[in-house]
């Protein structure tokens, strides 16, 4: 597909056909001198422009664009040819044609609306030093029988996909495939996350379209550097590349990016034998129930953690191989995700000394308050109100609390629950959805918040940590 102009949300031959379009609607009204060149002018941009989009692929954006052009066509042009086989020219009194043109105005005006609304995401370039490079294993736990499945001899797989700092790739390099590694992948997974959500899939076929900033398989950046590692799982339902404008951003600031897939758990993985597996978690209704089951799940995910950290430090040493071999500092490591995954990180953390530093992206913490956390952990929420689980303030602080290290809870406000991923970058601006910070500076928030805690907690940059912190909300912090 033709890139996305950004800001606008558009293509150059969506654009094109957006105003073509307008052109003709009005072409009625014209004095009967210009009506002529007017309508050809339009129809000679709109018919090739059509034709080309469909050639690329139509989204359903544009569909009123199209009727609106399709319904006013008729009128547009029999004045013209009615001139031009010598007939009188006709065309209907203005109380008759006001109301079509009301409606073709209308049906054409929703275009860019929705367009604006549901847009092929634009992903924020990253401020490192670094150019970004990207890459997807999967690997399977011979210890682990797999517990979503009755098989006694299937074993738990996760995809893992890597982000790591690369060297700057040509000009006109291919941009990574965001939410799989093809288009046809990211139409897989674009399709299950919208089911599992109750959305039709056509309203976010735009994002299978998108392109990240990193490049695949791209070559790791020179020099020599340990690049200090980060783990990342994502919420409920949600897949490894949830946070990808997150995750860019920390690599180019130095730091591997490890994001996984929760097979049974993820809305849908894609193995590498093209294999897909549709999650198999779904609510009970109950909140009780549903949180005994959450527990359950969240143990799973802390275990794919741990996992991916042995995987890890094994590529490191060469057991694994990989480019990135001899290049990750896994004495420095940080274990992160959001809602859900923040919970699997936090017991992650307790059961695996291995990790030095957490980051809970607005996660219920479920799961055995003990052992007690000795890790410095960050929790990033919303605002809690009247509408928020009540327990979830008391368990997340008994959490932060009950911890040997330095605790920080920020609240950013005007966050959502979406704030924390990618979600404002292509679903409609609404304040219950998404938030009220905008497509950009929610991503922008979360990374600068992120990005200063890693920094101190795993780099041990000198600074205040706790006003760089508060900067962007309330702050609380609790100290051992």
């Amino acid at each position: 597909m033709t890139e996305i102009i950004t800001g606008l949300y558009m293509s150059p031959l969506e654009i094109l056909v957006l105003l073509s379009a307008v052109t003709l609607v009005p072409a009625r009204w014209l004095p009967p001198v210009l009506r002529p060149r007017v309508t050809i002018a339009a129809m000679a941009v709109l018919v090739p422009s059509a034709i080309a989009l469909s050639v690329a692929g139509i989204r359903w954006q544009l569909l009123p664009v199209l009727a609106g052009a399709a319904l006013a066509t008729p009128f547009a042009l029999s004045p013209v040819l009615r001139r031009f086989t010598g007939r009188t020219a006709w065309r209907a009194r203005w109380w008759l044609a006001l109301p079509g043109t009301l409606v073709c105005v209308g049906s054409i005006a929703t275009g860019p609306v929705v367009a604006w609304a549901f847009p092929v995401p634009e992903f924020p370039r990253p401020t490192g030093e670094f150019a970004v490079g990207t890459r997807v294993m999967q690997w399977t736990d011979p210890l682990r029988p797999e517990s979503f499945t009755a098989d006694p001899n299937d074993r738990r797989t996760v995809v893992v996909q890597l982000w790591y700092p690369a060297q700057q790739s040509p000009a006109g390099a291919p941009r990574a495939q965001y939410l799989g590694r093809t288009e046809q992948e990211a139409r897989t997974v674009s399709t299950a996350l919208a089911r599992a959500v109750g959305l039709p899939g056509f309203l976010v076929d735009g994002v299978p379209h998108a392109r990240s900033r990193s490049v695949f398989d791209a070559p790791v950046a020179g020099g020599g550097e340990r690049f200090p590692v980060v783990l990342f799982s994502p919420g409920s339902g949600g897949v490894r590349t949830q946070n990808t404008a997150w995750a860019e951003e920390l690599a180019s600031h130095g730091y591997l990016v490890a994001a996984l897939d929760h097979p049974y758990d993820s809305a849908a993985v894609v193995l590498a034998d093209g294999r897909t597996v549709d999650t198999a978690i779904a609510s009970t209704g109950d909140r009780d129930k549903d949180n005994e089951l959450a527990v359950g799940w969240t143990a799973v995910r802390a275990a794919d953690l741990g996992f991916v950290l042995t995987q890890l430090d094994a590529l490191d040493r060469g057991e694994i191989a990989d480019p990135l071999t001899g290049r990750l500092d896994t004495a420095r490591v940080a274990v992160t995700g959001h809602s859900t995954g923040g919970a699997a990180a936090l017991q992650a953390a307790r059961q695996d000394r291995r990790f030095d530093a957490v980051i809970d992206l607005d996660g219920y913490p479920h799961g055995p308050t003990s052992p007690t956390l000795g890790q410095p952990t960050l929790a990033l929420t919303q605002a809690i109100t009247p509408g928020t689980d009540p327990r979830y303030l008391p368990r997340l602080t008994e959490a932060l609390d009950h911890s040997t290290a330095t605790t920080y809870r920020l609240t950013v406000p005007g966050a959502a629950h979406l704030t924390f991923m990618d979600g404002p970058l292509y679903l409609p601006p609404v304040p219950s959805i998404v938030g009220t910070l905008g497509r950009n500076e929610g991503p922008h928030v979360v990374a600068a918040t992120t990005l200063a805690f890693l920094d101190a907690t795993l780099r041990n940059k000198p600074g205040d940590l706790a006003g760089d912190l508060s900067a962007y909300g309330e702050l609380s912090v609790h100290r051992s």
